[in-house]
């Protein structure tokens, strides 16, 4: 392990570390209505937005309207965006002249950008226009991770013992006081670092070989800023943060990687804030946390291994590099690439198409669990899913009522959870089913054999998961999986985000209950390992069949110097 890469991982986890209480302490104190320091030059700002649209900070919704105004919102984001994508050409800042977006792929992109997805069948340097790119898709990419951040703090508030709030409240604030602030002085950092930030035309360059070049340019730094920050992971060019122009230097590449966790880390801590159990939260970033590291070295170390078959030729010294960031070494990709499964981002600064079998297991772990910090509040509530399922099972085994936060968790929390844990499978291995036994699902693999229905998983997973990054052999601008993703895309965002926030309904309803002798504790090292056993069980027992005829067959036939 190299000195780049051992500064490099620790550098990301001291700033998780050092920032994790301060913020989460912050987000509280925001959504809790308490003096912060941006009072005042925001609040005058937020205060006519709410009396714009009509509402007052201290208001509350019931449950039932609170998801209502969600999902109503979000779906006139999707359709406002479908309409000024399907008219690109008629509208302005436009240098190169990019036509209107075609329907398929318009409704594909605007599901998947309003649902936090930003599954991306395009490549933006050649599709879209710097309109397009700053106030469609960059719009989006503020709104839609706040709304996940609303509907995590909508669940805190009642799991609290406090009024759910509002809707409309919670998406400013989650704009306002996070999300913009933030973005600004992440911009300011990339542009320092090289990255443009302009709405001049595309550059006509010759190379010292006398070649005509053209190269892409526009509103790129601010365009990266949100996109890490709110988890989104849509890039401005085609192949993301290994682009130069996206993320030009070891530094631009860190930040990049701390402006996507820095905010789902926190989420944990503000649950302790909020319910004042913050040696549970402590616990729960033990579990993720667990979970981010055996990623991170499920990754590493294969790829530093190298390719088998290369080996076999004599050239033991070299690491499997094909498809990598030289610029960062295999230390800088690794952990870049554990983030953005991890917090659900989905941008790239690799091809996730040429790592090894063994190393992709990881991206596919991210997305299976989809709770490893996961996106800024969804990954938080993921958790808690998991955390009502296992003290249910817990229950079962010692033949007591389980309990949470003190209040019982009995058949109306159980299934809820149960159908949030169960869609998420559901939508993976019914889309990939439908997509190998169809010949217009057929046409998108380019590789055959384990790779190809690797290919097709990794695209369902990453629909169900809104984490929105693909294998490269997928023919994803094909009619079936614009529409088939699509659809995925909104099933696994908004299923699991409704079911928490009525569990949260029911839970703010009940009594509480004093602890007893008789209490599971969720504070304890123990529960943790019982949590991380029952996460990896229930997900191995769903996934590890689709897993053993795709990545692991892949591994052990390439093992065997056989390739796809």
């Amino acid at each position: 392990m190299s000195i780049q890469t051992i500064i490099t991982w620790g550098v990301v986890f001291a700033v998780f570390a050092l920032t994790i209480k301060p913020i989460g302490t912050y987000i509280v104190r925001v959504f809790t209505f308490q003096p912060t320091f941006l009072d005042r030059v925001l609040r005058p700002v937020e205060n006519g937005i709410f009396r714009i649209v009509g509402v007052s900070r201290d208001s509350s919704m019931t449950t039932k309207t609170y998801a209502i105004a969600l999902l109503l919102t979000n779906m006139a984001w999707a359709l406002g965006a479908y309409i000024l994508l399907r008219v690109q050409g008629a509208l302005p800042f436009n240098p190169q002249h990019f036509p209107d977006i075609n329907p398929l792929l318009a409704f594909n992109t605007a599901a998947s950008f309003t649902t936090n997805t930003n599954w991306q069948a395009y490549a933006g340097g050649s599709t879209m226009s710097y309109f397009s790119q700053f106030a469609v898709l960059s719009y989006l990419q503020f709104v839609t991770p706040a709304t996940g951040g609303a509907a995590a703090i909508a669940f805190l508030r009642m799991v609290s013992g406090k009024k759910i709030g509002n809707f409309f409240v919670d998406l400013t604030l989650m704009v306002t006081r996070l999300l913009l602030p933030l973005s600004v002085v992440v911009t300011l950092i990339l542009v320092g670092q090289g990255v443009p930030e302009t709405l001049a035309p595309y550059l006509h360059l010759h190379s010292i070989t006398g070649q005509a070049q053209l190269v892409p340019r526009g509103p790129i730094a601010s365009f990266e800023a949100i996109e890490h920050l709110g988890q989104n992971g849509g890039g401005y060019t085609n192949t993301n943060s290994a682009n130069p122009l996206e993320n030009p230097t070891a530094f631009s590449n860190i930040v990049e990687i701390i402006s996507m966790g820095l905010l789902p880390v926190a989420f944990f801590y503000a649950f302790g804030v909020f319910t004042g159990r913050k040696k549970t939260a402590w616990t729960f970033v033990g579990v993720a946390g667990t979970f981010f590291i055996a990623m991170l070295a499920l990754i590493y170390f294969p790829e530093a291994a190298g390719n088998p078959i290369i080996n076999a030729l004599g050239l033991h010294t070299h690491a499997n590099m094909v498809g990598k960031e030289l610029r960062f070494g295999l230390g800088g990709t690794s952990i870049f690439e554990t983030s953005t499964m991890s917090f659900t981002t989905g941008s790239v600064a690799s091809a996730h198409d040429s790592y090894l079998p063994l190393s992709s297991m990881s991206f596919f772990l991210g997305m299976f669990l989809n709770m490893i910090f996961g996106g800024k509040g969804v990954g938080l509530l993921n958790l808690l899913m998991f955390v009502i399922i296992t003290v249910f099972l817990m229950g079962l085994m010692v033949g007591r009522t389980p309990e949470f936060l003190g209040k019982k968790i009995e058949t109306k929390e159980v299934t809820l959870a149960s159908i949030a844990f169960l869609l998420h499978p559901l939508l993976i291995l019914v889309g990939s089913a439908i997509a190998v036994s169809s010949p217009l699902g057929l046409q998108g693999i380019f590789n055959p054999g384990p790779q190809g229905l690797g290919e097709i998983l990794y695209g369902f997973s990453s629909a169900a998961a809104n984490n929105g990054s693909a294998f490269g052999g997928l023919g994803a601008a094909l009619p079936f999986y614009e529409v088939a993703v699509g659809i995925v895309v909104i099933i696994g965002r908004y299923g699991s985000i409704v079911a928490m926030l009525f569990i949260g309904e029911s839970l703010l309803n009940k009594r509480s209950v004093p602890e007893s002798s008789g209490t599971m504790r969720t504070d304890t090292f123990l529960f943790g390992g019982i949590l991380w056993g029952a996460i990896m069980i229930l997900n191995a027992l769903t996934f590890f069949p689709i897993m053993a005829l795709g990545p692991i067959a892949e591994q052990y036939l390439m093992m065997a110097h056989h390739l796809f």
